[in-house]
């Protein structure tokens, strides 16, 4: 009798013809973080599994980090599924639990195993009642249930169950690039498309001196706890000083966030052409703050061919906190240092800023010549979350 991990896909299998390729994607993520400890991985389409050698603990909260798993199931395989082995295995488990109710649960996935389901439940029930002092069935409430599930040539038994993240396998459904600002609401986002099987590189734009070096520590940090479930993160830091000096000096002061906002959009869609991404993903709340009432929204979207995806805007900012604290990104957000965003807000800026302004207020500036410049001058990070495989990145900070 071995030790065995049972990966139980939840959404995933409403997939037809392409779970394969679903399924290969999660199978592929989980060697990845599991690259360093001596396991064996196999599945079918309904079930994955991972006989583990040793560092049992371990696997098992790794793989509560990775998406596409629904259920994260402890249990036990029998290389046999004759059924007086079945049920001295199945006491064999249960000696070490104290329980007063039960129930015994059975599935055949051998269709040529000669009892059916509620016959191999009752003979185990049976067994069990015979052998195990003090008990009784509960098929409403019990205090444990034991799951027998019967396959050719093998047996699994189990009744521990974690609870899995769910969504996607990272990867699946392709790539987005993140505007990580360093605030609450932007690592949520990204977290948040991780799940739905988005592999997400993320952008910090930067303007010292009025941006600080602990400002940008502070986002490193935020994606390498995004890098956890992301698998690594591809981090581009674009120092955008010269350019929001511009703005500054040249632009009315009620119209600065907005038009920040519109070479911000414009910088990110050259970086995620470049890399290959298919779509934007920031942390935008509807009607947060000024740059977030949808007329805002809309003139800041224009200067962008790709879609722009904002999990988080339809959360209240304690819906957002919350997830921030259960992902652990909330402390290192709420670290006082602050982004480009925030250091030079008007004290009354445009809530329905009109198209035609912005565009006659960006003549004002040379701005395609700031932007070439930045995107030349972008420093990139690299975060895995494997000790052999992460990048060094002291000599940029």
């Amino acid at each position: 009798m071995k030790k065995i991990i049972i990966l139980k896909y939840g959404e995933l299998s409403t997939k037809k013809e392409n779970i394969n390729f679903f399924i290969k994607n999660l199978k592929n993520n989980i060697e990845f973080i599991l690259h360093d400890i001596d396991h064996e991985t196999y599945y079918d389409k309904g079930r994955m599994f991972i006989i583990p050698s040793n560092n049992l603990e371990i696997i098992t909260e790794k793989l509560t980090k990775v998406f596409g798993i629904h259920k994260i199931v402890i249990g036990y395989k029998l290389d046999t599924n004759d059924l007086e082995d079945i049920k001295k295995a199945s006491i064999d488990i249960l000696k070490d639990y104290e329980f007063k109710t039960f129930k015994v649960e059975s599935r055949r996935n051998d269709k040529t195993y000669p009892l059916l389901s509620p016959e191999i439940s009752k003979n185990i029930g049976a067994f069990i009642l015979k052998n195990k002092e003090n008990v009784k069935v509960d098929v409403h409430n019990p205090n444990i249930v034991l799951n027998i599930e019967i396959r050719k040539n093998e047996t699994l038994i189990y009744f521990e169950e974690i609870k899995g993240l769910g969504g996607y396998p990272v990867s699946s459904l392709g790539k987005g690039l993140l505007m990580l600002s360093g605030g609450i609401d932007s690592p949520v986002a990204g977290y948040l498309c991780i799940k739905r099987g988005v592999k997400i590189e993320a952008l910090y734009f930067e303007s010292p001196p009025h941006t600080s070096v602990e400002a940008r520590n502070k986002v490193i940090n935020l994606a390498s706890k995004l890098a956890i479930y992301n698998l690594d993160i591809k981090l581009h830091v674009v120092n955008i000083t010269d350019l929001q000096e511009a703005i500054l000096k040249n632009i009315p002061h009620d119209y600065l966030i907005t038009i920040l906002r519109r070479m911000m959009y414009r910088i990110a869609t050259k970086i995620a052409h470049k890399n290959k991404c298919h779509i934007l993903i920031n942390g935008e709340s509807i009607g947060q703050v000024a740059s977030q009432t949808l007329t805002s929204m809309k003139a800041i979207n224009e200067v962008s061919d790709l879609p722009v995806i904002r999990p988080v805007a339809c959360y209240d900012k304690s819906e957002i906190i919350s997830l921030a604290q259960e992902i652990d990104t909330f402390k290192t957000s709420i670290l006082p240092y602050e982004d480009c965003c925030t250091i030079f807000v008007p004290k009354h800026p445009v809530i329905n800023p009109i198209k035609e302004k912005c565009e006659e207020y960006e003549k004002l500036i040379d701005y395609e010549s700031y932007i070439k410049n930045a995107i030349i001058n972008e420093k990139i990070i690299k975060i895995s979350i494997n000790e052999d495989q992460k990048n060094k990145y002291e000599d940029i900070l």
